[in-house]
């Protein structure tokens, strides 16, 4: 719900920008301007609003991790034994900082947490979870799943729903 009321502000064109930032974000502003269909003008306008807004939240490159040897991907599910402010704080502190966290997630279910993790073979991960997990210490358990093969490439590009009033 939160989500539409947020999207109530955003039109067509917006999102049409939006869009069009995830696919590229190296666009410039001709080619983000003819792809919408609006001038230059309004087309700068309209995108440093969507980033003052908080609605662009930041820019990056998608990365070859085989590349640069990080050919295992590997999926964490953590039960944490503590639940205590404190006690969450610190294991996401820890997680935060280890380089081979790819994502984090705090979850609802049978599980507390739901990492993503890159590493470069088995003996890495076996390091990681010497020297981050267990030295976390409020963990009781924890599930492991290698991906054997991404079958999607690249992330979506997000499309915002249209506010409650739009859909009607």
């Amino acid at each position: 719900m939160a989500q539409n009321i947020a999207n109530a502000e955003l039109d067509a064109l917006d999102i049409k920008i939006l869009a069009a930032l995830q696919k590229n974000c190296r666009l410039t502003l001709a080619e983000l301007s003819e792809h919408v269909g609006l001038s230059q003008s309004p087309c700068m306008r309209r995108w440093r609003r969507l980033e003052e807004e908080g609605y662009i939240t930041g820019y990056t490159a998608l990365v070859d991790r085989r590349k640069l040897g990080r050919k295992m991907m590997a999926f964490v599910e953590i039960k944490l034994a503590i639940h205590s402010d404190e006690a969450i704080e610190r294991f996401e502190r820890a997680i935060s900082e280890a380089p081979q966290v790819q994502e984090c997630f705090l979850m609802t279910g049978q599980r507390d947490y739901y990492l993503r993790v890159l590493v470069d073979d088995l003996e890495e991960y076996d390091e990681f979870v010497k020297t981050v997990l267990r030295s976390v210490g409020n963990i009781s358990s924890m599930e492991t799943a290698f991906a054997l093969r991404e079958v999607e490439m690249r992330p979506r590009a997000f499309e915002p729903r249209p506010a409650p009033s739009a859909r009607r």
